[in-house]
């Protein structure tokens, strides 16, 4: 993945976002205010991913550099939103209120002390609020993740949990390609292959704050995820699972 050189600073947060006018403005302070309270020279860069709201606009009055990316997708934004980052450390979260961004230090100290190259959440270790994740999501997500270390051979627990950080280095050396939900199990992926280290952190998962329509689609989104675990080792078994025109992975 191509991450742009540029005069670094401490910190960068990343937060894809569509049609989230309702929390991304709550979520960016939370951001900026774990940034300040701890004296970090940082910025939250929202990717904004074709919303039809007012996300853009909220984005940019509560503080965050605002970055267009029109062509839809999860991995897609999050891959526009890296290679716009100035950070040495780089954290991704979701701007649905469902994750605690003023507390961000379990990730930040972990990375910045160069004890690990990437951190990631694990919601079932921290706590899943009530009417967080639905059943299905909860079964799927275990699922998933056991199918996964199984076949990296990783000791990932939450292989989908979006509160994940990186260092700057790890980033460029990381080659990201995906564009949907799987770039969640890339990452991880691509962590293993080119032996970074990895560390876990329990993280509480929270209920939205308001109510809304998910935009996760469990069946399609898993068969994306096992797609891309199986692709280099089953091809031919999991072409039948394409979602798009052609059986690779772009």
């Amino acid at each position: 993945m191509r991450i742009r050189k540029k005069e670094e600073i401490d910190l960068s947060i990343v937060m894809p976002c569509l049609n989230e006018e309702k929390t991304v403005g709550k979520c960016i302070d939370e951001a900026l205010g774990f940034i300040s309270a701890n004296g970090l020279c940082g910025e939250v860069i929202v990717v904004d991913n074709g919303s039809t709201d007012d996300s853009a606009g909220i984005s940019a009055r509560h503080g965050a550099v605002v970055i267009k990316e029109t062509r839809r997708g999860y991995g897609r934004a999050l891959r526009t939103g890296f290679a716009e980052t100035r950070g040495r450390v780089v954290i991704m979260a979701d701007c649905d209120t469902t994750y605690e961004l003023n507390d961000l230090s379990g990730i930040y100290k972990r990375l910045s002390s160069g004890r690990y190259d990437m951190v990631i959440g694990d919601r079932f270790a921290g706590g899943i609020e009530r009417n967080a994740m639905p059943l299905s999501h909860k079964i799927g997500a275990r699922a998933l993740s056991f199918i996964a270390g199984k076949v990296y051979k990783t000791n990932v627990k939450d292989f989908h949990c979006g509160l994940r950080g990186f260092t700057r280095k790890a980033l460029m050396k990381m080659k990201l390609r995906t564009t949907g939900m799987e770039f969640a199990t890339e990452t991880v992926a691509e962590a293993v292959r080119k032996g970074l280290k990895i560390g876990q952190l329990p993280v509480r998962l929270r209920r939205c704050r308001y109510d809304r329509r998910s935009k996760l689609r469990a069946v399609r989104d898993g068969m994306r995820h096992l797609r891309y675990i199986f692709k280099n080792r089953h091809r031919r078994l999991f072409c039948f699972l394409r979602m798009e025109d052609r059986c690779d992975i772009m």
